[in-house]
């Protein structure tokens, strides 16, 4: 049995956790309100403060949606209450980022400045202080939009691996390169 699977997930106070009659998770709490659609062969079952998922054989497809499921619940629950958050560095001179509302204004370098729409589900902050690269914080309740709008600002311009100019996440290690060898 998938060890992830049989874990049940634990449901903190303040937090509401429903199974529709056509197998969609909906997860309230105060940061805000997620929903999932679930596999109809994954049995999903509320009880005593806690979500349980059963899958009804050992074929490969099943125990790969029993894991899968607990874990986007899981996720779902840790948004609802605390949410998550993805701090990123600008790195390069003349790199800046600022924003009003969700737009987020990018000079990368490039010979125009980038304008990036961020979903209205996420709330974006940017902070350039003296002496410190420029900064840009993305938080949200749902995992998986916060990871992919971070990846796609991290993609208009990667660090590259000579100066490690460009966007990265905080905390990132990158990989330098030496570059060319002195002359003769």
């Amino acid at each position: 049995m998938s060890r992830i699977g049989k874990k049940p997930v634990a449901v903190p106070s303040g937090v509401t956790v429903a199974v529709g009659s056509d197998n969609i998770i909906t997860v309230k709490g105060p940061k805000g309100e997620l929903k999932q659609a679930i596999d109809r062969d994954i049995k999903v079952e509320v009880k005593d403060g806690q979500v349980e998922f059963n899958r009804p054989t050992d074929q490969i497809r099943h125990r790969a949606l029993h894991g899968l499921y607990r874990s986007l619940v899981s996720n779902m629950v840790k948004g609802v209450t605390e949410g998550y958050k993805k701090n990123m560095e600008l790195v390069g001179v003349g790199y800046k980022a600022s924003n009003q509302g969700n737009i987020l204004d990018l000079a990368l370098g490039y010979s125009h400045n980038i304008i990036f729409e961020i979903p209205k589900e996420l709330k974006v902050t940017t902070a350039q202080e003296k002496g410190q690269n420029p900064t840009i914080v993305l938080e949200g309740v749902d995992k998986q939009l916060v990871g992919q709008v971070a990846a796609k600002i991290r993609g208009l311009r990667k660090p590259e691996p000579y100066k490690g100019k460009g966007v990265k996440f905080a905390g990132e290690v990158l990989r330098r390169k030496a570059g060319k060898a002195a002359g003769k």
